[in-house]
């Protein structure tokens, strides 16, 4: 069973930065292909970037393109989201998510992710 924990979420301001940690436990973390999600109060829940199993290949929503950076480092079985320029739009509850030996670098879809994180809320105030 796969177990993963974010961390680092907060108040900030606008301009302001975040990074957050997801630390996983359980399987194999460098055969994993890893995503960042965000659920604003009354909105679905929204891709935010994934990150291919080396962490060589990311892909981003337009949304976050230029300001967020995700990361990995499969030797501490964590994966990172890097959010510089932070917005009032940004606020949300983010979640990681693993997929499993999947096939393709990385997945946009909320429903190709196995396992969830408990989520950590980012607060940006202006």
């Amino acid at each position: 069973q796969v177990r993963l924990v974010e961390s680092g979420g907060g108040l900030v301001q606008a301009g302001g930065s975040l990074r957050l940690s997801c630390a996983a436990s359980g399987g194999t973390f460098s055969s994993y292909v890893m995503g960042w999600f965000r659920q604003a109060p009354g909105k679905e829940r929204e891709f935010v970037v994934g990150i291919s199993r080396s962490g060589s290949n990311t892909y981003y929503a337009d949304s976050v393109k230029g300001r967020f950076t995700g990361s990995r480092d499969n030797a501490k079985n964590t994966v990172y989201l890097q959010m510089n320029s932070l917005k009032p739009e940004d606020t949300a509850a983010y979640y990681c998510a693993a997929h499993p030996n999947g096939y393709y670098n990385y997945y946009t879809d909320s429903r190709e992710y196995y396992y969830w994180g408990q989520g950590t809320q980012v607060t940006v105030f202006s």
